[in-house]
């Protein structure tokens, strides 16, 4: 590891004209460029290869009581350092992540005695910025009204985005427009057609995905959200975006006690789409791990009580056609346990489902189950075959509920052995009703956003209880990842988009199949997404759900295990549906959850996707390729293979009449050799896939069997 710093102390008594501050990136590729006006007013502008990408913009806060620090701006102070340390992940997209980057930092102070510091990272492959407030006199206990970071950019860009401040939260498809028209909609049933109240007119969810007119590819999002509100993006201009801070009920945005800090605001750049996939520096402006032993998170493949409920074969509340009974879930640990997978969720066990189960009036036990379901009985059937209970806790919106019961819950999940939890707060997005703090007299009760400060409270509120019970936590309609999962591994992944069980029961067709081919280039930069795949009867012949189906083939679905990463990755479809096509079936049973690298070969967001990774615990690699409704011929080189080895690829394509509308089942599988210096055909049907398993051929298999050529 190396660190510099350097500490420059300035005294200035009124603002004045102070000479540009410039930070630039280890290999001098990106510059950041903070300049201070004679009115006190704080910019920055970034270059790539000495063109702009970003022109001045603002930077800085305003308090509720009227204070500001957006102008009136003195400069007391700055330092500089260089950081080049290389860290491994407790697990992840690769087991070993480099952070170098250049740093600087601005001690500011208004007219009126308030000091703030600037701290800017600049990375390679993008930069981080945020704000700090030092403990100090007279700024104790504050509240911010809004937050001045404006992103203003060089030229106008194409922008694949989903609205902020509507009531499906972050579960809209994506659209692709000029960013002018971004946060506009025109007859979708679920978005509001007015403005609300606290929503601009266009506004926007992060990440955000830009291709700038000259084929630079920027996203915009933010690391490290803790005691925070989240940001999202208002719309003002062609070429211009301001961060909004989602607000408290009172119309206040954070409230804080110094010394505080916000996330950081983060700026990724690179050439391709995939540059920007395979960024880790939404991780590296996040501390290192705060769990001491990590040797119970394990990354797994879990099935479970799940798409049958979604099929509408089986129920989450009690009754004749109740999911959550022993004899069923001890179906799915059998079926675990047969083929290697770690965990069975069961959904629907637990007091609450049959009242109504949505918003302040749901009445859920996290520790009384129904009579049908024997915990004990359950947790240890499971533990005889190697298997764990996936616990879930879905609130229903309904917070207070659930953390008046937190710890009794995960202590439950603790003396049973479970050791992962799926959390849920199915509500509209302004709909989760608080009835304490700010702005509530006793009795009262406000109703807040899923993504504003107080929801970020309680979602880290659960995390680290989580922990101390030593349970992994995977959480639905969550708010959005920000690398978090560094600083508290057992965080594992979440939902945060539209997942598989639209393609159940969504009046809108479900996903379309450009869908997964724009996810990993959008939602997946922020983190892991429990997407869910592995669906195979993708006509729905099995439930009762006739009205819809997967857009995809089946090869797609084995090829979502490599594209789409979720450290607890579910096997999602029932038991019986696998049993139908066991050739398929056998990609899933080897796909790991954990990885010592990923690449990304081959992309154009919302068109194809090619990725590979390589096995934590093997030498195998992986390889997955996705594709939207147009069919392709691709090719990718396997350079990424060990020299002068050859390797077995056990591929699974489309066959050469499959089509995801017409004959979505269709799977050709092919065995053959491959090396360092094959180039690999892929074949991809309209709304297909294909997924490959390399692994080193043994001596008899090198003579054996023929090589696979274009």
């Amino acid at each position: 590891m190396r660190f510099v710093a350097v500490l420059l102390l300035l005294s200035m008594a009124a603002p004045a004209q102070a000479q540009p501050l410039r930070g630039a990136s280890p290999d001098g590729t990106l510059t950041v460029t903070l300049d201070l006006d004679t009115e006190g007013v704080l910019t920055y502008r970034v270059a790539r290869f000495g063109r702009p990408l970003v022109t001045p913009s603002r930077l800085g806060v305003v308090f509720t009581d009227g204070r500001r620090l957006d102008q009136g701006l003195m400069l007391v102070g700055s330092e500089t350092a260089t950081r080049d340390e290389t860290w491994e992940t407790v697990w992840g997209e690769r087991q070993f992540v480099r952070d170098h980057h250049n740093e600087v930092r601005l001690m500011l102070e208004s007219s009126d005695g308030v000091q703030m510091h600037l701290t800017v990272r600049v990375f390679n492959e993008g930069l981080g910025f945020r704000y700090e407030w030092p403990a100090q006199d007279g700024l104790t206990d504050f509240a911010l009204a809004d937050e001045v970071t404006e992103f203003n950019l060089a030229a106008e860009p194409m922008a694949w985005w989903i609205p902020a401040y509507q009531r499906e939260r972050y579960e809209y498809t994506y659209r692709h427009t000029p960013l002018s028209e971004a946060g506009r909609f025109q007859g979708d049933a679920n978005v509001n057609e007015q403005p609300h109240p606290y929503r601009p007119a266009q506004v926007v969810h992060t990440p955000l995905t830009l291709e700038l007119p000259d084929s630079r590819y920027v996203a915009l999002h933010e690391a490290a959200l803790v005691d925070y509100a989240g940001m999202t993006l208002e719309i003002t201009g062609p070429t211009s975006l301001e961060a909004d801070l989602v607000p408290w009920s009172t119309g206040v945005k954070v409230y804080a006690t110094a010394p505080h800090a916000s996330p950081w605001r983060v700026f990724l750049v690179g050439d391709t789409p995939g540059d920007l996939v395979e960024s880790d520096l939404v991780l590296n402006l996040n501390e290192p791990s705060k769990i001491e032993d990590t040797s119970w998170i394990e990354p797994q493949k879990y099935v479970g009580v799940w798409w049958e409920i979604h099929m509408d074969i089986t129920t989450w509340n009690d009754g004749e056609r109740h999911g959550a009974t022993t004899a069923n879930t001890k179906r799915y640990i059998d079926f675990a346990a047969a083929n290697g997978f770690g965990g069975v969720l069961v959904e629907g066990w637990n007091r609450g489902w049959d009242r109504r189960w949505i918003g302040p009036e749901a009445d859920f036990s996290f520790t009384e189950p129904f009579d049908d379901f024997d915990i004990e009985e359950v947790t240890r059937y499971a533990a005889e075959r190697g298997v764990r209970l996936v616990g879930h806790h879905e609130t229903g919106g309904d917070v207070p509920n659930y953390e008046a019961q937190l710890d009794d819950a995960y202590a439950l999940y603790e003396r049973h052995g479970v050791r992962a939890v799926k959390t849920g707060y199915v509500e509209w997005a302004q709909g989760l009703v608080r009835t304490a703090g700010p702005g509530l007299a006793p009795g009262d009760s406000a109703f807040e956003w899923h993504h504003g400060q107080w929801m970020v409270r309680h979602y880290q509120r659960t995390v680290e209880a989580a922990a101390r019970h030593r349970i992994m936590v995977n959480i639905h309609e969550p708010i959005k990842d920000t690398g978090l999962r560094r600083t508290w591994p057992n965080l594992m992944t979440r939902e945060g988009a539209r997942g598989m069980e639209y393609n159940a029961w969504a009046g809108d067709g479900g996903n379309p199949p450009e869908h997964e081919v724009i996810l990993p280039f959008t939602r997946l930069l922020a983190g892991p997404m429990d997407f869910t795949p592995g669906i195979f009867d993708l006509l729905h012949t099995r439930g009762n759900r006739p009205d819809n189906r997967v857009n995809t083939t089946l090869a797609k679905q084995l090829a979502l295990y490599v594209t789409m990463y979720s450290p607890l990755q579910m096997v999602a479809d029932q038991p019986e549906s696998y049993a139908e096509r066991p050739v398929a079936f056998q990609f899933i049973r080897e796909v790991p959850a954990d990885w010592a690298d990923s690449r990304v070969l081959a992309g154009a967001i919302g068109d194809y996707l090619v990725m590979a990774r390589k096995d934590r615990q093997s030498d195998d690699w992986y390889l997955g390729a996705v594709t939207d409704e147009q069919g392709r011929m691709l090719t990718t080189p396997l350079a990424f293979l060990d020299a002068d080895r050859a390797y077995v690829a056990e591929v699974y394509r489309d066959a050469d009449d499959a089509d995801w509308e017409t004959n979505p089942h269709a799977v050709t599988v092919e065995r053959g050799l491959v090396e360092a210096t094959t180039i690999l055909p892929v074949r991809l049907a309209a709304g297909g896939g294909m997924a490959v398993r390399l692994r080193p051929a043994t001596d008899d298999e090198a003579s054996i069997l023929p090589r696979l050529m274009p």
